[in-house]
């Protein structure tokens, strides 16, 4: 019996020594831990009477400007109140470069149901591309003429209007602006 109580207290060491060790480790966060916190309860507080001092008025530089000029950091004659100019906006994407749409003819952008067509050199029409006979996006347009691969309906690039049934209302037109480079919804 010797024997089998010194492998039971050894094995009981061995273990209360890696146990001991995990316990110890936990105390002393647990202890580090409540001396963070003690440390922090105060922080922040004035643990003076007197009140803190109000912040120094801004200035705009080291002596304040003239009338009718501007300090460091002030905003440029004309650009704040009334009449001011405001800065200009972002550009914005053009719908299509106007190289890519023909004379007489046009592109059909899908993805924004819209037909772009140029029935003349350098004047440029919009329309939706959803036909009014059944609602099918136009397929192409060539010889001045939209046409509808559904069911045939065809349209005039100059105005929208009816060409060819079975379709009996013209496409309806999106306002567009252009420039050297693009056509722009407006």
């Amino acid at each position: 019996m010797t024997g089998e109580t010194e492998m039971h207290d050894v094995a009981t060491t061995v273990a209360c020594a890696a146990g001991c060790a995990s316990r110890r480790a936990v105390l002393a966060g647990a202890v580090g831990a409540a001396a963070l916190l003690a440390g922090c309860q105060t922080y922040g507080e004035n643990t003076t009477a007197e009140p803190l001092p109000e912040p120094a008025p801004a200035t705009t530089g080291p002596a304040d400007p003239a009338p009718g000029t501007t300090g460091p950091g002030d905003p440029a004659p004309g650009t704040t109140g009334p009449g001011a100019t405001a800065a200009a906006p972002p550009a914005a994407k053009p719908l299509v470069e106007t190289a890519n749409v023909p004379v007489g003819g046009g592109v059909v952008l899908e993805a924004e149901r819209l037909v772009v067509t140029q029935p003349q050199a350098g004047v440029f029409k919009a329309f939706s591309a959803v036909c009014t006979h059944q609602g099918c996006i136009v397929t192409s347009i060539s010889n001045g003429v939209i046409e509808c691969g559904c069911h045939g309906s065809r349209f005039r690039a100059t105005d929208g209007s009816v060409a060819g049934g079975p379709a009996n209302r013209p496409l309806r037109e999106i306002r567009v602006k252009s420039d050297a480079t693009g056509v722009y919804r407006t």
